[in-house]
Parts: structure tokens; C-alpha cells; sequence
């Protein structure tokens, strides 16, 4: 028998057993890790609990204060320091509760002893024998007179035994759904804080300066501050629809305030837009949006798209942007546009139409020439009894220009009035001539009242000049024509 001073006098006295009870676990899933052997075990037997590895075994150097250096160069291991034993055996005695060691390098207890040479100091020394088991496989723990709680709120403190689900590893770390109400903050699954707020869990994997800075050798206390970077850069990384759909369900909560704090940061709400872009079919709207076009909202609704809605900060970010495999982010405007680019109209053929309606298409060239020409782009101008929804203004469109089939499309409707019809046509001209989009609502209604007067005027007076035996005053050739 030897004895080993651990120097020890006085250590830790804000330690409670739980603590200890950690660092023993923590040493045992290293082992496990860096020997790549069986599943650490945890269990009861008798009044006694065990904790055991199946690793190289401990020796008494393994007592010694001294940074290790396999675990500084392995960034996947618990420890670093290589005190935490020391810690713990200090814990244990001071709590009363007695712990043998066993591998077949030694067994290994422990008892107060004077320091050698100094009768008036009483230290901590290990207790050394020769072992009992030359053939023994591993570490293992006995500790008697240490509670099941206290076992369990060991156990707890490692994601391994926490009951939580890692829903998606990346190579920052995992996101892990939280079991409770709070989420857990683990670094290489040892847990280091908690959140009251935070939607998911978190074990951390790659630590920056700030959190090797932050961490003590208890691995408590470490603010937020260490490691918000770390937790973004795993959400950012994240590809799974689990995470996007959870990210995405939260944001509706942002108006009301209740709102977890994840979602406060701006580049992981358009992170989790782009996931869902690219899985399936979502349309994104703010709240304000959904109530000003209940039609629009229905129609997506009704073609098989989920409703996201989002802050309006989010909108402008969002906003002409594209997911990660290249397809456009479905907002309102995108959505209006994959609308539009789907519809089928119900083209009608000239010959078919009333004399009427066929007495007003015929001005279509003049009409065209009073415009100025007929833009390159423009093919064909087509009728069609059926027309796409304009969902700004929840009416039927009265006409559009189709630049997929280079046609302008009007409405068979319009065909009851020179005024409509003209205004409308010049209206989708303009369109394709200059290939710019529609500025305001009420900039297009004004410039289709005002362009389909002056045409209607203008054709009157031409007609009135070209044809002066018809009657001069009264009802004109053209209204006679129309009944009107």
C-alpha cells in the first residue's frame, strides 16, 4: 500500500455531490471516446453505485495536477484540465461518502492523512494497492452513500443522459429538441447553462475564443455572451425541415411578443425562409398583407401552399431573394407572378364574336397606330372570356401582357365600350413597350380612363373628318355602330 498526497486541504466547498458524480461521468465517456469501446455504464448495485469504462484503466499519475495533453489535442473530449478527478475524490470526502477505484493498474481509495514532514497539516492523500483484478477491463467507480438524485442530477447534466433528441448535427454542433421548458446550453455534451427562452436546445462542438475564455473548470456560469455566435452558427447551418418549420412556426409569435429568442436574430428567420422554400410549397406574408387580400390567401391555400407569415423586417429581406437551390422566395409579389405565369386563358377566335364586339376589335389597328406603333415584342393581341385575378385589387384583370407568349391578352368584357377597350389596349402596349411593371394601382386606373377617352375622342373626330356625308351633329357613325 502507498500513499498519494493530492494536496488537497480545502477545495471546491461550493461543489455539491452531483458535481463530483459529473466529473467521474465525464472522464468515462472520454476514455469511451478517445479508446472507441462500449457504452459507459451507470447503474446500482446493492447500496452502492457504479460508474464504469471500458477503457485503458486509471493509474495513479492520472492523480497528478497536469494539463492533459491528449484531451487539449482530441476537441471532442469533456475535459480539459485534468483536475476534475482530483475535484471530485476532494467532494466526496468532504460529503462523507466513500469511493473506490478500480482497474487493473490499481485500486484506489481515499483518506486524510499528515502531509509528510508537516505534522500540523492534514491533507487528502489516495490510498494506492496493488489491484485486485490483473485482467480487469476499464475504470470503474464505486461510490457508497451518494443518492439516486444525486445520480440523476449528474446524469442530467450530460445531453447523452438528458432524454433529448438531436434533431440535426452540423459541423458547428447539434440542435437538439429541448425536453423541457428551457432549452439546454451543452459544450461537447456537457451542459454549461440554460436558456428560459430559447426555443431548441444546443450542444456546441467547436469552441470559439470566447467560450474557451468563459469556461471554468466547473463548466458553470457561462453567460450568453460566450456563445450566441456559436449557437447562430449552427442554426445557419442547418438544412433540416424539422428546424425550418419550428423556426418558421415561431415567427408568426414575433407580433404578439411571444416570440422565443432565437428568432430575434434577422439572418436565421431568412435562413429558415430559404429551407422551407426549397422543401415544399409556402407562401410567406405578413400579417398585414393577409388581411388586405383574403382572396390571394385562399387561392394559395387552395393550390396547396402552407401560410407562413412573417415580420415585415422580414418581408424587405426576403424580398426578390432566392433560396438555397436557386428558386425565388415565394412572397406576395412572387406569388401574383407564379400565378400569373400559370394561368390558362380561354382565348376566343375574332370570327366568333357579337357584331358589336367585332365592330370595336377592328379599331385595334388604329387604335395601335395612334399609339405610335405596335411594340417589336408584341406578336399577337388575343380575346379571351376568361382572365387571371388581380388579387391587389381583388377584381378579374381586364387585360395583361403575356411576355411568355409575346401576346397582350384582353378581356371579351371590354368589348362593349370603345373607352374600355382602347384604354386597356394602350395600357398593356405601354407595358410591353417599355417592359416596366405596374407603379400604383390608382396610376394604372387613371391612365386607362384618360387613354381610352382621348382614343375614343380621337377616333370620333377622325371618323367625323373622313366621312363628312354621315351626320355632323347628333348622334355620330360610330355610336350609331354601337347603339349607343
Amino acid at each position: 500500500m502507498k500513499k498519494f498526497d493530492l494536496n488537497i486541504e480545502k477545495i471546491l466547498e461550493n461543489w455539491e455531490t452531483f458535481h463530483a458524480i459529473r466529473e467521474l461521468i465525464a472522464n468515462a465517456l472520454d476514455e469511451q471516446l478517445l479508446t472507441n469501446t462500449k457504452e459507459v455504464e451507470i447503474l446500482k448495485h446493492g447500496n452502492s453505485w457504479i460508474i464504469r469504462d471500458f477503457g485503458r484503466g486509471l493509474k495513479y499519475t492520472h492523480l497528478t495536477q497536469n494539463e492533459n495533453q491528449e484531451k487539449l489535442s482530441n476537441p471532442n473530449v469533456i475535459g480539459k484540465f485534468g483536475i476534475g478527478l482530483k475535484d471530485a475524490l476532494a467532494t466526496f470526502d468532504r460529503k462523507g461518502i466513500k469511493v473506490t477505484a478500480k482497474s487493473k493498474h490499481s485500486q484506489i481509495t481515499i483518506a486524510k492523512s499528515e502531509k509528510e514532514g508537516f505534522n500540523d497539516i492534514s491533507t487528502l492523500h489516495a490510498i494506492i494497492e496493488e489491484p485486485k483484478e490483473t485482467t480487469f477491463i476499464g475504470t470503474e467507480f464505486e461510490l457508497v452513500g451518494v443518492s439516486d438524485k444525486d445520480i440523476e442530477e449528474a446524469k442530467n447534466l450530460f445531453l447523452k443522459f438528458s432524454g433529448e433528441r438531436v434533431i440535426e448535427s452540423t459541423k458547428q454542433g447539434l440542435v437538439v429538441k429541448k425536453k423541457g421548458t428551457n432549452g439546454n446550453i451543452y459544450i461537447n455534451g456537457v451542459k454549461v447553462a440554460d436558456e428560459e427562452n430559447f426555443l431548441f436546445s444546443y450542444n456546441i462542438t467547436v469552441l470559439n475564443a470566447s467560450i474557451k475564455k468563459a469556461l471554468n473548470r466547473e463548466r458553470t456560469n457561462v453567460g450568453r455572451s460566450a456563445y450566441t455566435e456559436s449557437v447562430k452558427k449552427i442554426l445557419l447551418a442547418c438544412q433540416s425541415i424539422e428546424v425550418a418549420e419550428t423556426l418558421a412556426k415561431d415567427l408568426t409569435n414575433i407580433n404578439m411578443g411571444t416570440a422565443h429568442d432565437e428568432l430575434t436574430w434577422i439572418d436565421v428567420q431568412e435562413h429558415s425562409v430559404k429551407i422551407l422554400n426549397q422543401q415544399g410549397k409556402y407562401l410567406f406574408v405578413t400579417s398585414s398583407e393577409a388581411m388586405q387580400h383574403p382572396d390571394m390567401i385562399d387561392q394559395a391555400r387552395n393550390s396547396g401552399h402552407q401560410i407562413i407569415t412573417i415580420p415585415e423586417n422580414l418581408k424587405y429581406k426576403i424580398q426578390g431573394s432566392t433560396d438555397f437551390s436557386g428558386n425565388p422566395i415565394v412572397d406576395i409579389g412572387q406569388f401574383v407572378e407564379n400565378y400569373n405565369n400559370s394561368y390558362d386563358f380561354t382565348f376566343i377566335d375574332p370570327n366568333k364574336l357579337s357584331d358589336k364586339e367585332k365592330a370595336i376589335y377592328k379599331l385595334t389597328p388604329r387604335i395601335i397606330e395612334l399609339f405610335g406603333g405596335q411594340p417589336y415584342k408584341v406578336k399577337s393581341i388575343k380575346i379571351s372570356s376568361t382572365m387571371r385575378k388581380d388579387f391587389f385589387g381583388d377584381v378579374e384583370t381586364l387585360g395583361c401582357w403575356d411576355e411568355k407568349t409575346s401576346s397582350i391578352v384582353l378581356s371579351r368584357n371590354i368589348l362593349t365600350s370603345i373607352a374600355d377597350y382602347s384604354g386597356t389596349l394602350i395600357h398593356e402596349l405601354t407595358h410591353a413597350k417599355t417592359g416596366q411593371d405596374d407603379v400604383t394601382r390608382e396610376f394604372e386606373n387613371s391612365l386607362t380612363k384618360i387613354s381610352g377617352k382621348l382614343c375614343s375622342r380621337i377616333l370620333e373626330r377622325m371618323d367625323s373628318e373622313h366621312n363628312s356625308s354621315l351626320p355632323q351633329a347628333g348622334t355620330t357613325w360610330l355610336q350609331k355602330l354601337l347603339g349607343n
